[in-house]
């Protein structure tokens, strides 16, 4: 059991504390976030509201983790510079599994965010930073790296290989074998057939790329 830190106060947070406190073992003790966006009711579910930048001060890293799974703004870029900034600060960060997804031994990273009913099938590695809303299925011998979030009802079959800052969304299918290219987003009910090249967009059935890059976003 660890006393945790929610980065946040914005929906994912809340979120983040319900399932904290009603399917895990840990204790959240308090909400952060940076300076300039504090509140003037320094208070979020009856918890304290610590600015990010002197919550050491308060919260010793030896006696308390942080737990960050916040929303996929600029390609889970703005994730990933809030993940670092909690571990230059020396602090652990914790992974929330829900007691109702299927797991089979795999490797998972920290600050992952992996809610109902989300199956992982065996030799599937997960990374850090990942967000895997209800319902995914995650096929066999795949690797999902680094500052990636999948929506809800993703389909991404066997020996596929996702890349950092990629964002699946809702109902999106993925062939076996692919390699899904670093800061891609698959939109909604999008049918991948072939590999997706870094920073594209891809819709349709099947899908093909827009030509709006994601760099952009």
């Amino acid at each position: 059991m660890a006393k945790i830190i929610i980065f946040g106060i914005q929906d994912f947070a809340e979120l983040a504390k319900y399932y904290l406190d009603t399917d895990s073992e840990h204790e959240v003790v308090a909400f952060s976030v940076n300076e300039q966006f504090l509140p003037e009711e320094k208070s979020f579910h009856g918890l304290p509201i610590i600015a990010f930048e002197n919550i050491e001060e308060q919260y010793p890293t030896t006696e308390f983790k942080f737990f960050a799974p916040m929303s996929p703004q600029r390609m889970n870029r703005l994730r990933e510079e809030v993940y670092f900034k909690i571990k230059a600060k020396g602090y652990e960060l914790i992974s929330y599994i829900s007691s109702k997804a299927t797991l089979f031994d795999n490797i998972i990273g920290d600050n992952c965010f992996i809610l109902e009913n989300n199956t992982i099938q065996p030799f599937t590695s997960i990374g850090n930073n990942v967000i895997l809303w209800s319902g995914n299925h995650i096929g066999h011998h795949s690797t999902i790296k680094d500052h990636i979030m999948f929506t809800s009802h993703v389909v991404l079959s066997g020996h596929c290989t996702v890349e950092n800052y990629c964002t699946l969304g809702v109902n999106a299918t993925i062939r076996d074998g692919l390699t899904i290219g670093e800061g891609t987003f698959i939109a909604m009910a999008a049918s991948v057939i072939k590999d997706t090249e870094p920073w594209g967009m891809y819709k349709g059935n099947p899908a093909v790329k827009s030509e709006k890059s994601t760099k952009d976003l």
